[in-house]
Parts: structure tokens; sequence; C-alpha cells
């Protein structure tokens, strides 16, 4: 009886927990900018201690002061729809951060249901604050932490290396993770190698006299077999210089007289409205910034 009631206490707790979780849409997130200049944490839920969010905040606006970046900060439990990026980057282009001229807005997202970090940066950041470095900051600052639930380590040692990047007060940014980037091209390249010498021997196996084993082999003569889709199908005979031993293969060949179904309207390549960007979006104390698609993203 008594196991019954625990099983019946931790079901009653995990499904009051799941009711009580809240999935954020991108216009009930509270910008606590524009009515404080000096805040850019929104912490509805207060995941975030209030002396990390005192730090984070004081971080960005120094950074603010000093490079004229605008920079959101949303730490929340849920979001809607689960999307990290597309979240963070409606974030900002709705509430327009960044300066028009500069489109120099940040976006920094922090989902613990989604266990999701995100930056988005505006066009003008892209050059500061590239992807690869986005990921680095979040791989090397942020992730260990996040990954044992520490929001407040995670966030404040991240927003601390962005502002340090940003201001250039921080050194060696990219050198941090080049072990694992020479790894990763190392393997890459051995790939590549193996791929190109299995190739290399097939080429060469298939060049030997079937009776001799010998590679003196000498196209005689072929006999169309069909042409069919642009790709034309041949039966080959061969003779061996060295055994005179005469063989016939099938292979298969690009018909170079092909020019493709008649009537056809080409190869679409481009698209109608992709990318993001585009016009200002003007919005209180923020400068209308153009967002774009840069920035990253990790789970944890």
């Amino acid at each position: 009886m008594k196991k019954i009631i625990y099983i019946l206490i931790v079901l009653f707790l995990l499904t009051g927990t799941h009711l009580t979780a809240k999935d954020w849409k991108v216009k009930d997130i509270p910008m606590v900018h524009l009515q404080d200049a000096t805040r850019y944490v929104v912490n509805p839920e207060g995941i975030l201690s209030a002396s990390a969010v005192a730090t984070i905040d004081s971080i960005l606006f120094a950074l603010e002061q000093k490079t004229g970046i605008q920079t959101i900060v949303a730490v929340v439990s849920g979001i809607d729809g689960g999307d990290c990026f597309e979240f963070a980057y409606q974030l900002g282009k709705q509430n327009g951060v960044g300066q028009k001229q500069r489109d120099n807005g940040l976006v920094i997202l922090l989902s613990t249901e989604e266990r999701c970090i995100q930056f988005v940066t505006g066009y003008g950041l892209e050059g500061d604050l590239p992807d690869a470095i986005c990921k680095r900051i979040q791989n090397r600052y942020m992730n260990g932490y996040f990954s044992q639930n520490k929001w407040n380590e995670g966030m404040v040692a991240g927003i601390r290396a962005i502002g340090q990047t940003l201001d250039g007060s921080m050194e060696n940014i990219d050198d941090g993770d080049d072990d694992e980037d020479l790894t990763a091209l190392g393997i890459f390249m051995l790939f590549f190698l193996i791929v190109i010498a299995i190739s290399f021997y097939a080429v060469w196996r298939a060049s030997a006299c079937p009776n001799c084993k010998k590679h003196h082999i000498q196209r005689l003569h072929s006999n169309l077999l069909y042409k069919r889709n642009g790709v034309k199908r041949e039966e080959v005979t061969y003779i061996c210089k060295d055994c005179g031993h005469t063989f016939k293969r099938i292979q298969e060949s690009a018909d170079e007289s092909y020019r493709g179904p008649r009537g056809g309207g080409g190869i679409f390549i481009g698209g109608s409205g992709g990318g993001f960007g585009g016009g200002g979006f003007s919005g209180g104390s923020f400068g209308g910034g153009g967002f774009g698609g840069g920035g990253a993203g990790s789970r944890f």
C-alpha cells in the first residue's frame, strides 16, 4: 500500500511540474531593456539568480557603452515550437535589436526544457562574432555547466567571454579548439585518401587481363547495346598484348549526345523569399537593426 501511495505521489509531482511548465511565445517575452536601459536579461521565471542577472546586465551595459552593441538575453524554461534558432531570430527581428545603420544586435537564448543555448547575430556582428566563435564560446564556457543544470555559472561565463571577445579584451579565443579542428580535418583527409585509393585500385584491377593478369590490354571494338536517359551501355572487346587473349566487358558511360528531355524548363536554381533580414524593425530604445542568419546553437 505504501508503495502504491509513493508511486501516486511521484506521478502527481511529475504531472504538476509538466502542467506548470510554460512554452513562451516571442510576443510574450518582456523587454526589460525598454523600461530600464541598464537591463538586458529577461528572466521571467527566475531561473537565474539575482546576482547572476546583475553581473550579466553590468557586462552588457559596459559592452553597449563601449561598442554600441545591443543585446537581449532570454532565459526561459520552454519555447513555443521548440526551434531555438527561429525563436531567438524572431526575438531579435521583432524587437529591432541593434543599431539600424550598423545592424549590431545580438540575441542569446537559453531554454532549459529544450536543453539549448542559441546565439543569433545581426548582419553587422557576423564579422566580429562569427559562427565558429559562437560555437566555441558555448562549448568552452557554457555547455559543461549547462549539462549539470548550473545555469548561473554557464550564463555568466559565456556572457563574459562574449563581452571580452567583442570589446577586444579577450586573447586567443581562436586557439583553444585547434587540436579538435585538426583532428576532424585529419579524419576527413584520411577518409578522402581511402576513397581515392579504392577508386584507383578498382581501375587498376579492371585494366588487368583475366587470363594472364597483366595490364597490357587494348580495346579492339565496341557494340552499342542502348542509350537511355543520358547513359550509354556498350559491349567492349579487348585483347591482351602479352598473351593474345580476347575478352568482352559490358561498360556504361555518359552519353555525350544526350540533350535532356524535350520541352524541359531547365534546372531550377533560385528560390523566392529566402534568407532573413531586410528593412529595420524599430521599437523602443532599440535601434531597429537588421538580423541575419548568423550565430550558432548547441544542445547540452
